[in-house]
């Protein structure tokens, strides 16, 4: 029997809480459902009011994974939805607006993917993004190196940087944007990878073509495109262990001589908000937000 429980006042139908989601660690669906419901006062600041793309694993990583943009079938009529407009024609998404919708979209075991705008203003970009991807034997030691770099050169025109873990090889680097379209952010973004490939050759490489990024750090700034979305902050990864894109401190980064310095397990993530609170708490705040030159 499906046990039901309640969620400020919704209830909700968990399934199979036992199930073991992550095999390398032994990690349950009701540890999942732990860790979201412990983490979600840092991490719902940054799902609220941005349509959500799921990224699936029922199964665990090593099942069938899957991206899923529309809004799934039996979500309860009391989750928020909004059409969104694409190329393609508008579709409807699902925006986790509160505990209890976080609570039934982390009961489909998902990440979540968001975009880099609100719903209220789909055509321009508050946040500007930059993936910064190393190519084996590349680890994210070598992202750290690129990540002070791009905040140094962000600095200088007025945009503070913030970086957390992707949760899987690399670091992402995110900064708040006074309202601007996508495209311009995302042309910034790309004069920024091209200059960071200029300064560290030997490093950097901005284009996506796959043969080049062997013992190099894809700086990928498509990111900031308005169809595109990046894992969210605190979201769980579908990989062999139950990791988590966490965000950093800049010491942390500095420091990093080892990529396992900076590999975060749902466990770590309680531990490091009591000390650190929300690390990426200043995105959220208007007036620190930059503006691009």
């Amino acid at each position: 029997m499906t046990p039901i429980t309640e969620v400020e006042g919704r209830r909700l139908a968990l399934s199979n809480l036992e199930k073991v989601l992550y095999p390398a660690t032994g990690f349950t669906k009701g540890e999942v459902l732990h860790y979201y419901a412990t983490t979600a006062d840092v991490l719902l600041p940054h799902l609220r009011d941005r349509p959500l793309s799921f990224l699936r694993y029922p199964d665990g990583p090593d099942g069938q994974v899957f991206f899923a943009k529309n809004v799934p079938p039996g979500t309860p009529e009391w989750v928020t939805t909004a059409e969104v407009p694409r190329s393609e024609g508008p579709a409807r998404m699902v925006l986790v607006q509160d505990l209890a919708s976080l609570m039934w979209a982390a009961n489909l075991v998902t990440e979540f993917h968001t975009p880099q705008w609100l719903i209220q203003a789909p055509a321009e970009a508050d946040r500007l993004v930059f993936d910064l991807d190393p190519g084996a034997p590349a680890t994210v030691v070598e992202c750290c190196e690129v990540a002070l770099w791009l905040r140094e050169r962000l600095a200088a025109d007025g945009i503070e940087a913030y970086a957390k873990t992707s949760g899987s090889k690399g670091l992402h680097l995110l900064a708040a944007l006074r309202p601007v379209s996508s495209q311009r952010a995302t042309e910034y973004a790309k004069a920024l990878a091209v200059e960071a490939e200029k300064a560290m050759p030997r490093l950097v490489v901005h284009r996506m073509t796959r043969s080049l990024r062997p013992g190099k750090v894809f700086v990928d700034w498509s990111q900031n495109a308005a169809r595109k979305t990046t894992a969210t902050p605190y979201t769980l990864r579908a990989r062999a262990e139950h990791s988590v894109s966490a965000p950093v401190t800049w010491a942390e980064v500095e420091e990093c001589g080892d990529a396992a310095q900076l590999a975060f397990l749902a466990p770590d993530v309680a531990p490091r908000v009591r000390d650190f609170g929300d690390l990426l708490g200043p995105l959220l705040d208007a007036d620190r937000a930059g503006a691009l030159p």
